[in-house]
């Protein structure tokens, strides 16, 4: 039985992941975290899309597992950064933005792979992008390609990192769910899943709800457009 764990945010690119596992295993599990982020209400959302795939897949729902929820709030102390204080998104001397959360997606694959570990799961699978990544190093190829050589050894097991949208801009990460789970799926997307870092969900656009004018969103809502676009096109 190939079983996985998936990376869960409640955002766009893990719901998209969610439904990539759900098409390639036969049991998936998921792990979100709590690390004091400023748009906390994306753990009350990933519940919302937990349900809406069980509600609206019927094909998935038995293959939805135990949902796992750590608290990692010691991250948020130490990160002094964007998405962890309310301060004004900017880059930094370093030239990346102040939203990069330092050793974020390394802290979270470690955990992961502990859960792993325990529960009998090598794949964990995650929603890292080269394309669309805001310079964030946490989530190139080689970031994960060195992280799952250090987990295998340090576990002394196999561990397995999928990356299904490493390759993909938003706009292509539209297509993929579309392709994955059609419209309900894209819909599920616009409705339930949260992307904003500032947390807005007072203002609904045609890609979904946030702020409208920080990067994540301005990410979602470009790549919302080109999609929007070579479908209206492929239709013609």
């Amino acid at each position: 039985m190939k079983r996985a764990l998936v990376l869960f945010s409640g955002g766009q690119d893990s719901t998209t992941c969610l439904a990539w596992a759900l098409t390639h295993f036969d049991e998936v599990e998921t792990i979100g975290f709590n690390y004091g982020q400023r748009h906390h209400i994306e753990m009350q959302c990933r519940l919302d899309v937990l349900r809406m795939f069980r509600d609206r897949f019927p094909e998935w729902a038995p293959r939805i597992k135990d949902d796992h929820v750590l608290d990692l709030g010691l991250l948020g102390q130490i990160s002094d950064c964007a998405m962890t204080e309310e301060r004004e998104i900017a880059f930094s001397e370093n030239g990346l933005p102040n939203t990069f959360v330092p050793g974020r997606n390394l802290i979270f694959l470690t955990f992961a792979a502990a859960i792993g570990y325990r529960r009998g799961i090598e794949t964990l699978v995650g929603g890292m992008c080269e394309t669309d990544y805001s310079g964030y190093p946490d989530c190139r190829d080689t970031t994960m390609q060195a992280l799952r050589l250090a987990l295998s050894l340090g576990m002394d097991q196999r561990v397995k990192i999928e990356t299904p949208l490493m390759w993909l801009d938003k706009s292509m990460t539209w297509s993929l769910a579309a392709e994955l789970g059609g419209t309900p799926l894209t819909e599920i997307i616009k409705e339930n899943t949260h992307t904003c870092y500032l947390g807005d969900r007072s203002k609904r656009h045609d890609w979904g709800y946030g702020c409208g004018t920080c990067p994540a969103c301005e990410l979602r809502a470009n790549g919302f457009q080109k999609f929007s676009h070579q479908t209206a096109s492929a239709s013609d």
